[in-house]
This record gives C-alpha cells, sequence and structure tokens, in this order.
C-alpha cells in the first residue's frame, strides 16, 4: 500500500508531519499493521466514507475483523485540529473537549462513537506531581484518534507494540490495549515510589533525616494528582458499559471491563500508598519535634547556667560607690567561690524536671 521508505519515516516521526500526524496505521486484525501517512489516510478514509453504510452498520456479532485507521496527532502543532476537522469526519463533542482543553478523565459515548479523555505520564516522567498530561481519543468502527499536547508514555508504548507487529482486531481492542498499557505505567510508577518510600523509611530508621519530608511530600502531592486525575476511569467505562454502542462485540465489551479491573486495583494500591507516605511523613515531624525539643532543652540549661554569672558581673561591674569587695585583695577569689557554689544549684533546678529517656 506504501513503501517501506514512507512506513519508516512514519515510524520515526515523533514530533508529526505536516498535518500533525505523528502516528497512522491501518490495521485489519489478521496481519502486522501497515504504517501509512497523512496523504494516505485522507484517501482511505474518502473511500471509506463513500461506502454505504459503512463498518457501523454491521453486526457487532459478525466474527470476520474489518479495517480500521489509528491515527496519532500532536495538538502542539496547529495543523492538526484543522487535518482533523476536515478529513477525520469526527464528531462536535471530540473537538468541544479539545478547545475547553478538559483534563476530568471521562469515556462516554456520543451515538455511535465513543469519546475519551484520558491522562497519562509524560515520556520523560521523573515522579513530579505535574508529569501529567492529557489525552484525548476518540473511537469509531473504522477509525480510532488520539491526540495529545505533550508525549506520553502509554501511547508511546502502544505505538510502539503496533510498529513491531502487534496488531488489535478492531477499534475497540485497542483501546483496551491503550487502557492496559496505562495501568502497566501506572503499576511502574506504584513501584517506583514505592521503591522511593522503602529508601526512605531505611534512612528514617538509620537517624538520617536529611530531606526526607519534601520528598515524602512530592511523592504524596504525585500519588494525590493522580488519584484525583485517574480515579474517575473506571466509574466511566462501567457506566459506558452498562450502555454499549451496537458496534462493540460482546469479546471487547468483557476485555474491557477486565481491563478497568486491573485499573481499579493499581488504584487502591496507590490509596494504600498514600496512607504509609502519610504514616511516614508523622514519624518524620515526631522525629524533628524531639530533635528541637533536644535542642530547646540544652539552650535552656545553658541559660539557666549562666545566669548568675551575668547577674552578679552586672552588678559588679557597676560604675558607683559601695560596690563590695572592691578594695579586698581576694575579693576576685571569693566571687568566683560564690560562683562555684551557685552554679551546681542552677544546675540542679534545671535538670531537676522530668525528662523523656
Amino acid at each position: 500500500m506504501n513503501t517501506p521508505v514512507a512506513g519508516a519515516a512514519v515510524g520515526l516521526n515523533y514530533g508529526g508531519d505536516a498535518a500533525g500526524l505523528i502516528c497512522a496505521y491501518r490495521m485489519d486484525g489478521t496481519g502486522p499493521a501497515q504504517p501509512i501517512d497523512s496523504v494516505q489516510a485522507e484517501q482511505w478514509l474518502q473511500a471509506h466514507a463513500q461506502e454505504p453504510g459503512g463498518s457501523s452498520a454491521e453486526s457487532a456479532d459478525d466474527a470476520a475483523p474489518h479495517p480500521f485507521l489509528w491515527l496519532h496527532f500532536n495538538l502542539s502543532q496547529t495543523q492538526a485540529m484543522r487535518w482533523m476537522e476536515r478529513h477525520a469526519g469526527l464528531p462536535d463533542a471530540f473537538f468541544e473537549a479539545l478547545k475547553e482543553g478538559s483534563h476530568s478523565t471521562r469515556i462516554e459515548r456520543d451515538d455511535d462513537t465513543l469519546i475519551a479523555v484520558l491522562n497519562d505520564a509524560h515520556f520523560d516522567f521523573a515522579f513530579e506531581p505535574f508529569d501529567i498530561a492529557t489525552l484525548w481519543i476518540s473511537v469509531a468502527p473504522h477509525l480510532v484518534v488520539t491526540a495529545r499536547a505533550h508525549p506520553l508514555r502509554s501511547v508511546d508504548a502502544l505505538r510502539t507494540a503496533v510498529r513491531n507487529g502487534h496488531s488489535p482486531r478492531s477499534s475497540v481492542a485497542l483501546l483496551e490495549q491503550l487502557m492496559r498499557t496505562q495501568a502497566g505505567g501506572l503499576v511502574d510508577i506504584v513501584r517506583g515510589v514505592t521503591q522511593r518510600i522503602d529508601d526512605i523509611e531505611d534512612e528514617l530508621l538509620a537517624g538520617r533525616l536529611d530531606h526526607k519530608r519534601a520528598r515524602l511530600g512530592v511523592l504524596r502531592r504525585l500519588l494525590v494528582r493522580l488519584q484525583r486525575l485517574l480515579a474517575p476511569e473506571p466509574a466511566a467505562l462501567f457506566r459506558l458499559l452498562q450502555n454499549p454502542p451496537a458496534w462493540m462485540g460482546d469479546e471487547d465489551a468483557q476485555e474491557l471491563r477486565d481491563s478497568t479491573e486491573e485499573f481499579s486495583v493499581v488504584l487502591r494500591d496507590m490509596q494504600g500508598l498514600q496512607e504509609r507516605i502519610k504514616l511516614l511523613q508523622e514519624e518524620v515531624a515526631a522525629s524533628v519535634q524531639e530533635a528541637n525539643s533536644r535542642s530547646l532543652f540544652v539552650l535552656t540549661v545553658v541559660t539557666v547556667l549562666a545566669l548568675p554569672i551575668n547577674i552578679l558581673t552586672g552588678l559588679l561591674g557597676m560604675n558607683v560607690g559601695g560596690v563590695p569587695l572592691a578594695d579586698s585583695p581576694h575579693g576576685f577569689w571569693i566571687i568566683v567561690g560564690l560562683l562555684v557554689v551557685f552554679m551546681p544549684v542552677a544546675a540542679w533546678i534545671a535538670l531537676r524536671g522530668p525528662r523523656d529517656r
């Protein structure tokens, strides 16, 4: 359908071509996906639009796989939106979600098209709370369109799998594979956060505080942000599966349901990590408070011990008549003797209170 050189160019075009198309594949579920460019995608969509009834009119129970396109766009290029509006025939709800910049996770049905807004980790994810971006998806029987403004880990992993020969049998199967890849990415994030928490806990038990409070705060903010953005996804998909489009097969619906259960398990693990971080933060705060209390106690003892010296030197240093021992040859040693007597008394007064050992 196209030359190998063109296919290689599409596979390596990470930022997008002149139309903002990062990659495009034609799949039929029977063999490897065929990479195409934006011109070939336009021609295929025009030919499909001229078919009577289209794929949406076909029965969901038909076991024969039907060809479909996957188009992945870079929204940072202004031509991407124009190309989709002119050639993709996407529903208005998809463009409204793009123009609104909606980041709230949802999966809903618009007539015979599924519209999804998913959140995923950046391709260069560095365990920072703001390393999360949005992926907009439109799924129809003959066309899957994904669009993003920043490189994302899950969709890039799916793109690599398709390029290496994996070919989903249907457009819904591609969505299901994307969600499973997203769940796998979340598992990796949870494992990374768990490892960092284990290291912080080991350092805490060893008594090396350093900057663990700040590190724990960053990890907790990351998990809270992920939880807030991703938690609505399973519920949204379950609501969709209560009333799926007619062209969605039972097998595809079941696989989507299974992927949702896996996603829910990951979210529960994230909730458990948040609780663990909270406990560690409380432990670190208690350790810091204990260290501050010890420092304050030492400062108090030093102040009390120095109090007699300060009082006597202040009194004896006044330039007034009648200062005691001013004319005595042993006056200095008498004062030293008085201080030697008073300082143990002051130390006893400072140390006699109950203290934690």
